[in-house]
Formats: C-alpha cells, structure tokens, sequence
C-alpha cells in the first residue's frame, strides 16, 4: 500500500518535472515568503469537515439499518445525518472565510514590499508605470487562491484522506483496498500531466501580464498616440499580444480539462468499484472469496464514505492553478527578501539650518555618466540660495538628494554640521507641476499634512497667496478641484503646491523652477510671494528665471560648474 500523505506529497512535488530541482527550491522559497502559517488553519477546518463527513456517513448507515429492522433509534439516526450536514456547511464557510481574510492581509503586505522597492528605485531598469501598475493589482491578485484556497486544500489532502481510508478499514478492508489500489493509476496521470500545466500556466500568466503593462502603458499615452496617428499599430501589436494570450490559455485549459478528467475517473472508478464490491458482497455473490462478509449498515457505510475519499484531492486539484499562478507572479515579482528596515535617523532641526555641499557627485542607476560632479557650496542659515544653469545641469538633481530621492556617489552634504545621511530628510518642496488629485483645495493642500487643522491650512493658503483666488469661489477652500486641476491657472497651481510647502512647516525649502511658464504679471505676484515665504527658512530655488534669481541672497551657476 502507498500512504495517502506520501501520494499527496508525491502529487505536489511532481508537477513541474520539467523543470530543474533548484528552480523548484527556489519558486517554494518565494512561495514561503508570502504564505502566512495561519492559512493552514484553514486546512484544519478542511479535516474536521471530513470527520462531519464520517458522522455523516454513520447516520446514513444507521438510518437505513433502523428502517430495515422497523424503525428503531431512527430518529437518533436522522439527527446525527442532520447535525453532520449541518457541521460540514459551517466548517467549509468558516474555511472560506478564514482563508479569504488571510489571504487579504498577505496581499496587502505584497503590495507595500512592491511600492516600497518602486519608491527606492529597487525594481531594476525598464520597468514602465503600466508594469508597476499591473504588478500591483493584477498580478498581486494572483495570490489570492493560492493562499486562501490551495494551502488549505494541500493541509486536508495530506491528512483527510487517511481519515477516511481508516474509517472504510475499520468497516470494510477490501473496500479500503479498492480506495488504494485507484489511487496508484491517478497518481502516474496527474504526474504526467502536471508539468506540462506547470509550464503552460507559468508562459500564459507572463503573456497576461505583459499584455496588461502593455495596455496600461497605450492607455497612458492615448493623446500622443492619437496626435501621431498611430492608432492603427497599436491596435495591431496589442491585438497580436491578447492572441497570444487567448493561445495559451487554450493549452492552459486544455490541460487543466485533461487532469481533471482523470480526476474524475478515477475518483468515479472507486465509487462504482466500491459500490459493486459492496452490492455483491451483500447478495453474497461475489466470483471470489474475501475475508469479510458485510451486512447492510456497513455495506452503506463504506458506499458512502469511497467519496469522500477523493473528495479533498478534488478540492486541492481546483486550487493547483492558484498556485502556479502565484508561483509565476512571486518570480516575477522576486518577493524572497523582504525590504530593508529604514535606519534610524534623526530629525532636521527646527530652526533654519546651514546645508553645505563639499565636492558632491550624483549618478542614477544604470547611468553612464554623473547627473552632478564635484559640486561645492554652502547656503547659511536661513538665507536664500539660487541654483541657476541650463536644463540638464542637474538642478533638480541637487533638490532631490537634499529629499532623499536622488543617491550620492561621492562626497559629504552636512546640514548644520550633520551628515545628510543621519538626517530625515523631511523638507518643504514644490515643483512647476504641482500634483492635483481629486478633491477639494483644502484636501490638496492638506497632502502634505494630513492631521493638519483647518485654521493651519488656511493659513498656508494666505500666506501663499491664494486669498484672492479662494475669494472667487463661492465654496473657497471648499471649492472641488479634478486630477486636471480644472479652472486654476497655472499660477494658482504654483500657489497651492507653495501652500503645501508652507504647510509642512519645515525649516528647509526647496523650489523646483515655481514660476516656469508663467507670465511676467503672474510670475512677478508669486515671485513676491516666495520672497515672503522665504523670510525664516532656508531655501534653495532651481529656477532659470532672472526675476527669480534678484530675491536670492547667493547664486550657484552650476552650468559654469560642468
């Protein structure tokens, strides 16, 4: 005899023969990043239901002894038939509850993993927003039936059925040897079918994935695509990329159809094998002699028990393409390290720093040459510093390092004394392109203080200027605004990304060209603005503006630098 565990560990371990063992330790490993022990509970429950499903089986066989002996305890009978159904009801809700709360809260934490690598540059080149987009939501979702689904059904498969094989040898040997002996032939058909679905599975869900990045990334671009006229191609290459996928998923069904036939049959050979062994047994009748000789409450008992026996397999049969799918997105997804703890650091001071730059160069990931080389200056506290120069010269560059997004390859940035790098860097920052999200003005200036009160958000939008603009609205700050910032002029764009800035309350600012584009009436109004804003903060202005530059206190040419 096989044991049922080690089969069912043998099924497991099988599929994807194609591939080598190494890789199979590797997809386990990423699998065993994202697979909380607490969906194993779930299985739990799985077992139990297969023990309602013996008391089941019992009340059924003992219903139909009382019925043939006239009707004694057949109440007692029916009840036990009536609480086991009733048990097997709760038990597989409790297990699909459980496991879809599980698998909740595991996606929630994949997602973090992948925001946060995105947020630190960490997913390597040529990823495209459609593909971060898509790795986030779709292929994040592919974990779902792998968690709340196949790790329940691979904990009742391993454990179930050597309940239900002892329950049927304690009533009827040969009937348990029948089990057994359908069971050897299954195995061999789901080992040769399940590297073949293996591979099938892992091509299909890269095709979809690649096809879902694609469309996101033309949907993105749409506008150039229509002022282009290239309509047509795309429409093309994203059709020939969706056949591919309706190709593959073909060969994944087509797979999927031919294991589960023989799933079934098999699972029906035991049945109507158990069942004739049964009948004739019974009708003593049987061609050859057996060591037993059944009466009617066992003879139903082990008919309806033979079942339950492949029972869990079906279940765990259903869910093995939740795990091949969550096998390719973990690969593709590379969740085996868990993200690095932040360092401790300390906060800015409160009070306007000195920021100085000793001999700093910059250079991007995959970049052939440095964004900034050799930059020295030093800005004291609570003065205004220009950095002017033509685009390309790394302005901006320089911003994004005092905020943390941008990394130093050589040199030392200190504020008041203090490496940068021991240092939160937490700063008031705006840009020419303020983001606008859906809501009202306040709720957009609010991004950058969430808890902030109402008194303080107006506040931030006095002092930025926006008084006038707020006093043609009916609803002021109240006014809603669209992702498109719909009825603001660029000015009052560059306002309220200002009144974020000021919000923040940070004793360091940082402008990224605030009045590019804009006339010289409304450039001159928020220039006077900033020279306000600037009074008691440190501030440093990457501008190309003349006007601009004449508030500033010093000038860095980092054109003349290069």
């Amino acid at each position: 005899m096989i044991p049922v565990k080690a089969a069912t560990v043998l099924i497991d371990d099988r599929i994807g023969m194609t591939t080598l063992a190494t890789d199979r330790a590797a997809r386990r490993g990423r699998l065993a990043a994202i697979a909380p022990a607490a969906a194993r509970l779930s299985g739990v429950v799985l077992i139990a239901d297969t023990i309602a499903a013996i008391g089941f089986a019992g009340g059924l066989a003992g219903a139909v002894s009382a019925l043939a002996g006239g009707r004694r305890r057949l109440a007692g009978w029916a009840a036990l038939m009536l609480a086991s159904a009733v048990a097997r009801g709760v038990l597989t809700m409790m297990a699909a509850r459980h496991g879809s709360r599980i698998a909740a809260g595991a996606k929630i934490g994949l997602r973090g993993r992948i925001v946060h690598r995105a947020l630190a540059r960490m997913l390597g080149g040529g990823t495209t927003a459609g593909q971060l987009v898509n790795a986030v939501t779709h292929e994040v979702e592919a974990i779902d039936g792998y968690v709340a689904y196949f790790l329940p059904a691979r904990v009742a498969a391993m454990v179930a059925p050597l309940v239900v094989l002892g329950s049927t040898a304690i009533a009827s040997p040969v009937s348990a040897t029948i089990l057994i002996t359908t069971l050897i032939p299954f195995i061999a058909a789901m080992a040769l079918a399940g590297g073949a679905a293996a591979d099938q599975s892992r091509r299909q869900f890269t095709a979809m994935a690649r096809l879902s990045g694609l469309f996101a990334d033309r949907l993105r671009a749409l506008p150039l695509i229509l002022a282009f006229r290239a309509e047509a191609r795309e429409t093309q290459r994203i059709g020939r990329a969706s056949a591919d996928v309706a190709r593959r998923t073909m060969g994944v069904l087509r797979i999927a159809f031919l294991s589960n036939g023989a799933l079934e049959f098999f699972a029906a050979l035991s049945v109507a094998l158990v069942a004739v062994y049964a009948g004739f047994n019974l009708l003593r009748i049987l061609p050859f002699e057996v060591p037993e000789t059944l009466d009617l409450p066992r003879a139903f008992f082990v008919l309806a028990l033979a079942p339950e026996f492949y029972a869990p397999m079906r279940r765990l049969a259903a869910a093995y393409h939740d795990r091949q799918q969550a096998e390719s997105a973990t690969e593709r997804l590379d969740v085996t390290a868990p993200p690095a703890p932040a360092p401790a650091r300390a906060a800015l001071p409160a009070a306007a720093p000195a920021i100085t730059f000793e001999n700093v160069a910059i250079r991007y990931p995959d970049a052939i040459d440095d964004a900034v080389a050799r930059v020295s200056f030093a800005v004291p506290p609570g003065k205004t510093l220009a950095l002017v120069g033509p685009s390309g010269s790394g302005k901006s560059s320089l911003l994004n390092l005092l905020l943390g997004l941008a990394p130093i390859t050589s040199g030392r940035v200190t504020v008041d004394e203090r490496d940068l790098a021991d240092l939160t860097p937490i700063a008031g920052w705006t840009g020419q392109a303020p983001l606008l999200v859906v809501g009202t003005i306040a709720e957009n200036i609010a991004l950058a203080a969430p808890h902030a009160s109402r008194a303080a958000i107006a506040g931030a939008a006095e002092a930025a200027g926006l008084g006038p603009a707020l006093a043609a609205r009916p609803a002021g700050l109240d006014a809603p605004l669209d992702q498109r910032g719909g009825g603001l002029s660029g000015g009052e764009r560059r306002r309220i990304g200002l009144a974020r800035a000021l919000l923040k309350g940070a004793p360091l600012l940082l402008l990224d060209e605030p009045t590019a584009h804009l006339d010289s009436a409304a450039e001159a109004a928020l220039i006077e603005t900033i020279r306000r804003a600037c009074a008691g903060r440190t501030t440093i202005i990457a501008t190309h503006s003349a006007a601009l530059v004449a508030i500033a206190d010093h000038v860095i040419d980092l054109g003349r630098a290069r």
